[in-house]
């Protein structure tokens, strides 16, 4: 893809993410996972050599990346930086949500909104909370940028990530992501995906259906007094009922 001053790159880009089968793939693999292309192509509800030709043209386009393993063809994010891009564009897009015509997609609806993943860390309610919390305990500084302050390092350490690590990753330690449900800021970069990590290997949080995460009774209580939160405040609200449309 050309990266020139003039506008052309940006053009490509946006003419790659115009399309809804390729925008919707994109979306699809900000689980993080690398998907084959018949996983993509049910996904998107079309045929397997539309969906090739897609692939090709994201992949083309440096959006993804491909793995060969037999007859197999993975595909996934091509990094980070696209998964934040992807992200930010569905945080400002202005389509309204599907209708929910059940109590079964009401309840998905409601997990995915409360705590998914994004890529490689947190995201929905429960990501903005963990970002709102950092900010107010100090450990997260914006006057001048985003930054861990050093009540944030030591916050950090106390949780068992491997501070050594996270200082010599060539990735920003932290990083804001504008969130698609919530329309504010949730954390991402190398910390936010060392915290998703560790909270998961801790028990606090598991996979649900998709990108849906769950946070555990214990890790409630554990996220609650690390943050310095409530816990009610981790509670997931109650899913809203099956409509036809939107109010």
């Amino acid at each position: 893809m050309s990266t020139g001053t003039d506008g052309r790159g940006m053009a490509e880009l946006a003419a790659l993410l115009a399309d809804g089968t390729r925008a919707g793939i994109c979306v699809a693999l900000l689980d993080g996972r690398a998907w084959t292309a018949g996983e993509l192509a049910r996904r998107a509800g079309v045929a397997p050599s539309t969906a090739s030709d897609h692939l090709t043209r994201l992949v083309r386009g440096g959006l993804l990346v491909e793995e060969r393993q037999g007859r197999h063809r993975y595909l996934r994010l091509a990094g980070p930086s696209v998964a934040q891009l992807i992200e930010d564009l569905a945080g400002h897009a202005s389509t309204p949500p599907a209708p929910t015509t059940s109590l079964r997609a009401a309840r998905a609806t409601a997990a995915l909104a409360y705590a998914r993943t994004c890529y490689d860390h947190l995201a929905g309610r429960l990501g903005v909370l963990m970002y709102d919390a950092l900010l107010a305990a100090g450990r997260l500084d914006r006057s001048s940028g985003l930054a861990l302050t050093r009540d944030g390092w030591a916050w950090v350490s106390e949780l068992g990530v491997p501070v050594d690590v996270l200082r010599a990753t060539r990735r920003p330690v932290v990083r804001d992501c504008l969130d698609w449900t919530e329309r504010r800021p949730h954390l991402a970069g190398a910390l936010g995906a060392a915290l998703c990590r560790q909270f998961s290997d801790l028990g606090w949080i598991t996979q649900g259906a998709g990108r849906a995460v769950r946070l555990t009774p214990i890790g409630r209580a554990a996220l609650a007094e690390s943050l310095g939160v409530p816990v009610s405040t981790l509670v997931p609200g109650t899913p809203p009922a099956p409509s036809s449309g939107r109010a």
